[in-house]
């Protein structure tokens, strides 16, 4: 083994990043290749896509970009076909795509809460559909592979006006223990990230006056986690002997509460 190889502990990964045109996909995805990792990028901008590339391969990395939508099971599998047939298969997902609209549930804003379970539910049980046959068969060929999945701190504690993001969240990380206890036997690591507040543009997309003021206020009131704080945990994830899986990581800012 050179030392080059050494000094980049993911060298010969290949990983797929939902969610990459910003934030914390964007910003894991240049952790990865900056490891050694073939990083395939998949979100719905491609000219964002396009950029994230062009600055992974400036940096000396290895990067495809693939312009789809989650919500699109067909898309999907398409794109699948394409990390198969160019690189033999994905063996680390990072299912990060999804959106934050709270709103009081008397507003009955039922147009934001089907955007959110089509993304943050729907979205990645497409993703997990289409690419964990390719974890399983390279954890297979290689003893690891790794299935993250973007969950949040709202999958646990209570957020007025929060509901529906929060039950999206809740239903990601009590799924991924679900696939734990079916993928775990064949050496595919299942996490679930739950950060507190990160600034991405997550927070842009708010349209309820309440919501948004409650962010800005706590934006006065804390330093909030950056992408690249959850970026170097996923780098953390994937870079551990194979037999360390963590179950559930909670990352908060220092100075959020709950």
């Amino acid at each position: 083994m050179s030392m080059n190889t050494m000094s980049r502990p993911s060298a010969r990964r290949v990983a797929v990043v939902t969610g990459a045109s910003s934030g914390i996909g964007a910003a894991s995805a240049e952790k990865l290749a900056a490891l050694g990792a073939r990083v395939v990028v998949l979100a719905r901008r491609a000219d964002r896509l396009a950029d994230l590339v062009a600055r992974i391969e400036r940096d000396g990395g290895s990067a495809l970009a693939i312009a789809a939508d989650v919500t699109d099971a067909a898309a999907l599998a398409d794109a699948a076909a394409r990390v198969a047939a160019e690189f033999g298969g994905a063996d680390l997902l990072l299912n990060n795509a999804g959106v934050m609209l709270p709103a009081p549930i008397e507003e009955l804003a039922a147009d934001q809460w089907k955007q959110q379970i089509d993304l943050n539910i729907t979205g990645l049980m497409n993703t997990i559909g289409a690419f964990t046959p390719q974890l399983i068969a390279a954890a297979a060929e290689r003893g690891v592979a790794d299935l993250i999945n973007t969950s949040s701190i709202a999958a646990q504690n209570i957020f007025p006006n929060f509901a529906v993001y929060s039950g999206t969240k809740a239903y990601v990380t009590h799924l991924s223990r679900h696939l734990r206890t079916e993928l775990g036997s064949r050496n595919v690591r299942v996490s679930a990230l739950e950060p507190g507040i990160v600034g991405t543009e997550l927070q842009s997309h708010v349209t309820d006056p309440g919501a948004r003021e409650w962010l800005a206020g706590a934006k006065e009131s804390m330093e909030w986690l950056t992408p690249e704080d959850i970026a170097e945990t996923v780098g953390f994830i994937a870079t551990m002997p194979p037999r360390v899986n963590f179950q559930q990581i909670t990352i908060m800012p220092t100075g959020q509460a709950a």
